[in-house]
């Protein structure tokens, strides 16, 4: 797993413009007024995130426009499937035993 991507989403702002742009494609000046950020800042966030790989850039015109790249968030989704397996099968484990603490002490010899 890639860290480039998490240490990219752990600044709040970044964050917040991916989920933005989960809506779709914006401008910069768009995401700027949406997080009351000024343009600069949204620039700088939007630099980060796209050396991360995790938008994209299209221009037209004078304006560019920013859309979310799926394949680093689909990524660090498979690595943590791996962990979400693990936990559920504890949570599994934890269940069975809650229900044997529970049972008739009769039924658990």
């Amino acid at each position: 797993m890639d860290t480039t991507t998490f240490s990219a989403l752990a600044e709040p702002n970044r964050l917040q413009i991916v989920e933005l742009l989960m809506g779709g494609p914006l401008s910069v000046g768009d995401i700027a007024e949406q997080l009351s950020l000024k343009q600069p800042q949204a620039s700088k966030h939007l630099r980060v995130l796209l050396e991360a790989g995790l938008v994209e850039v299209q221009a037209e015109a004078n304006r560019r426009h920013y859309g979310l790249r799926m394949e680093p968030l689909r990524e660090m989704d498979e690595w943590l499937d791996s962990y979400r397996r693990i936990w559920n099968e504890r949570y599994d484990n934890l269940d069975r035993y809650l229900a044997f603490l529970q049972s008739d002490p009769k039924d658990n010899h």
